[in-house]
């Protein structure tokens, strides 16, 4: 009997639905590369890699706003504190030969300095200290974000934000930001984001910043 041939195709030609989730295992750390290299920078595709298993994720449309307001919040609550900052959006971040995470939106504070004028991450950078994710996350992303080393991990997901910090070496749900403290984050994203479908985006937004 002849054994039936192994059909290969590019995963550029994957037609995958928006909120739909591919995992693939047994991928070796240079195929991780080649396939980010395949899929380009412009791409609606997000690619999650740790040890050897690579997720491909499309978000939905309503995946976009959600994460934009939980992006300009950080962004308003850093100017009111007068803290600079670098924005490095959805940039593939990797530890070599284990982990590469692209967050929804990310920020450096506490090392913005040496950030400026970046237009790609170059070896021994560190981590953002900020990384946001506006979908439900799997067990391969948050171990992506571990061994990258993200002190600071936002989770939005169905109407809910949670924190994480990083503690010896592992992610622990706490109530409020070290970034952001004393403040109510998670009640004022929920609620700024429930308000963006109702009102609109700039709307809600001025509504929150009135409280601040």
């Amino acid at each position: 009997m002849i054994p039936a041939a192994l059909v290969t195709k590019p995963i550029s030609q994957l037609q995958l639905a928006p909120g739909s989730r591919l995992t693939i295992p047994n991928v070796s750390w240079n195929e991780f590369e080649a396939i980010l290299d395949e899929l380009g920078n412009h791409r609606a595709v997000r690619a999650t890699y740790f040890e050897h298993t690579l997720e491909l994720m499309v978000p939905l449309p309503e995946h976009e706003k959600p994460k934009e307001i939980i992006g300009d919040i950080v962004k308003t609550l850093l100017k009111a504190s007068g803290r600079r900052y670098e924005p490095f959006g959805s940039t593939t971040f990797r530890e070599i030969g284990v982990a590469g995470v692209e967050p929804d939106a990310c920020f450096y504070i506490a090392n913005y300095q040496r950030m400026i004028g970046r237009r790609r991450l170059e070896p021994g950078d560190p981590p953002p200290d900020l990384a946001i994710e506006t979908d439900v996350t799997s067990k391969t992303t948050l171990d992506a974000y571990l061994a990258i080393g993200v002190p600071e991990l936002w989770i939005f997901a169905n109407g809910k934000l949670t924190i994480y910090v990083l503690q010896q070496n592992h992610y622990i749900a706490v109530e409020e930001s070290p970034t952001f403290p004393d403040l109510p984050l998670a009640e004022w994203i929920a609620t700024t984001v429930k308000r963006s479908w109702q009102v609109g985006t700039s709307q809600a937004l001025e509504e929150l910043e009135a409280q601040i």
